[in-house]
């Protein structure tokens, strides 16, 4: 039978920041508090926790790649929300966000990790903030946490 290795959720080694756009802030503080909860849930520290503000999701992937290559985190997580609206921007903030991340988080050392909410409506991200459909913050942070473990047994 083959052996099968993965990550874990018990206390991480090294430091986390968060990435935070400040764009749709009323959906983004609560992906936010439930990334913070995550990370301390599973024995992080706040004085191994980085709140990074930018402007919105589009300044996300700039960020993440700078705080990933730069040697100081274990595991950077991306938050912000884009919601549709009635013209075409829509596609393209989620469009440049997504593609950004996913491009850092090649480049990086460190995982990087998505939790950038792409909705039709406030309402939709509001579920995904911490109403009906749990709390993509606090999913993102548990995925960091898990890829971190999982990359000390791989080296």
């Amino acid at each position: 039978m083959p052996r099968t290795i993965e990550g874990d959720l018990l206390p991480p080694p090294g430091r986390y920041a968060i990435v935070a756009a400040r764009f749709n802030d009323l959906v983004v503080d609560r992906l936010t508090a439930g990334a913070l909860d995550a990370l301390r849930r599973h024995g992080v520290t706040d004085d191994r926790i980085d709140v990074v503000r930018v402007p919105g999701a589009f300044e996300i992937p700039l960020v993440a790649r700078k705080l990933g290559k730069g040697g100081h985190y274990a595991a950077v997580v991306c938050l912000g929300c884009v919601i549709r609206g009635d013209t075409d921007h829509y596609d393209h903030v989620a469009g440049a966000a997504t593609g950004g991340i996913a491009s850092a988080a090649a480049e990086a050392n460190v995982p990087i990790i998505f939790g950038v909410l792409t909705c039709d409506t406030l309402e939709q991200a509001m579920h995904r903030a911490g109403a009906k459909a749990g709390n993509k913050g606090y999913e993102a942070a548990a995925t960091a946490i898990e890829m971190v473990n999982l990359l000390v047994k791989l080296s």
